[in-house]
Parts: C-alpha cells; structure tokens; sequence
C-alpha cells in the first residue's frame, strides 16, 4: 500500500534522459572526475520528447542571458544547476536539474523544470550553447555537451607540452583504440578563467574540428549524439592519459611504443581518417 504521506514522483523524472543523466553523473562522482560542484553536463531535447512528461506551456520562471543565442531558439536542454554537486543529483533532482526552453529571441531561457529554491544552470551555460550551435552545424545528430575535471587528464597538462598535435599522438599511442575512438584528435586551449563568453567562444571554434576540448590546468569538454558516446570519449582519453602518467613515472622509462606507421595502419584497418596533420612515417 502506498502511503499518503510518501512525496509524489514528478513525471519528469521518469524520463529516460532525466535517469541518465542521474545515473551517469553519478558515477563520474564516483570516479572522482567531478569533486564538490566541479563539472557540467548539458542535453539537447525536443518537444516531443519532452512534452509527454510535463506541461511545456507552464514556465517557472524567465531567466535572462547575458549572450544571444538565436541559433538555439526554442530548443529544450537539461542541464546541470550553478553551485550543484554531482553526489547529490540521484537523491535530490529538482534542485540540481532544470531543464530549459531557449526564448523565441535569444535572449533568455523558461525554467520549465527543477532549479529549485532560484537556483541558476551551470556557470557554464555560454560555453555549452556554443558548442551546442558549432556541434549541430558539423552534426544534425549531436545532444550532449560534457565538461568534466577527470583527473589524468589535468596532470597530463602539467607535464606534456600544450601541442594537439604531438599531445594527441601521445594518447593515441598509449592504447590501440584511441585513434578508432577519436581519430580526429584533440583540441587543446590556452589557460583561460572560466565560466566567460571568452572561454566559451575559443572552445566552440575548436569544436568545429573536434568533439573534445581540453582546458589545461582545469578539465575536459566532450560532445556526442548521446550521454554514453560523450562520456566514452571523455573516458578513452581519460585512460590513455593514465596510461602516460604512469609510463612516465616509471623509472625505466618507454621501452616500446606504437609507432606512427602502426598508428596510420590501425586507423586504415578500422576505416577511420585521422587528423589532416597526422602522416605515417615514411
């Protein structure tokens, strides 16, 4: 029997992408990837995937933006709440979550959903629209925008130099898969303050040739046509840049490596292109 006093369930968060998202930020907590409130996901929805688990006509509240995003005009996102943790989103949802409906202008976003007690979307909602917009222009079928402090991947900005290129080929060699996984490389910028328009525009022109965008010194950005492909890819570098940290503490230093023409054969094997840049060694 059900109790009367029992707190009903919103049908929202019966929405397959709602228990995702719980689920999997979860579990980045877990790995250690996002401490306290660091880290935050952002999921592009439609209305017809919305519309069956909430009235998308009743607005909580209209929320100004400090950048126009036209381009994104009337498109719903769940995303990650400003000053959220992580560990907390599975037990408490609609105050970390709130899914948003971008203003017929640009100009603003409805809080359909969750950001309970005013909370705000994340700090870094410039740079996840952004992305979002450059994204959908290099793939119709893109949904996620993930930033993540995963741990390897910081301390690899410590002691590799700041080259895609030559960091890109060093996690491709750190383990077979990574050049099937993310063939096009990786985009590296400057150190930059977060949580600016700045920051958001530089990450957005690399991810017009990259789904993932390193910010030395601070985290990962990775984009994808789903949760688990966004995380994935964040995941295979992830491991490749553990790979390195511990090959490279090691004593007796590199014995053996995958050699750039082993690197162009995988890729040819696989039917992936590599980056313009990348040739095999002659």
């Amino acid at each position: 029997m059900t109790s009367l006093n029992m707190k009903e369930i919103h049908p929202f968060l019966e929405a397959p992408y709602t228990k995702k998202m719980m689920q999997i930020t979860y579990d980045m907590w877990k790995l250690g990837w996002d401490e306290r409130n660091g880290g935050n996901i952002s999921c592009l929805l439609t209305e017809e995937e919305v519309s069956p688990y909430l009235n998308t006509d009743r607005v909580s509240r209209n929320i100004p933006l400090d950048f126009p995003v036209k381009e994104l005009a009337n498109k719903y996102f769940l995303v990650t709440g400003s000053g959220k943790y992580f560990k907390n989103i599975k037990e408490n949802p609609e105050e970390c979550l709130g899914l948003i409906r971008v203003s017929e202008n640009g100009k603003s976003i409805d809080l359909l959903w969750g950001l309970s007690g005013n909370g705000k979307p994340t700090s870094e909602l410039p740079s996840h629209f952004m992305s979002h917009i450059v994204r959908l222009e290099q793939n119709p079928s893109h949904r996620i925008i993930m930033h993540t402090h995963a741990t390897h991947v910081i301390a690899m900005t410590f002691n590799h130099e700041l080259d895609e290129h030559s960091f890109t080929k060093t996690l491709w060699k750190m383990s077979t898969e990574c050049i099937i996984v993310f063939p096009e490389g990786i985009g590296i910028l400057p150190w930059m303050i977060p949580g600016t328009d700045s920051i958001g525009k530089e990450t957005a022109r690399k991810m017009k040739d990259h789904r993932l965008v390193i910010w030395p010194h601070h985290g990962i950005f990775g984009a994808g046509d789903s949760f688990d492909e966004a995380f994935g890819l964040i995941e295979t570098v992830e491991k490749a840049a553990q790979i390195y940290m511990l090959v490279s503490a090691h004593q007796g230093g590199v014995k053996q490596i995958i050699t750039d023409r082993e690197l162009w054969d995988l890729a040819k094997a696989f039917g992936v292109k590599p980056a313009a840049w990348f040739k095999p060694e002659e």
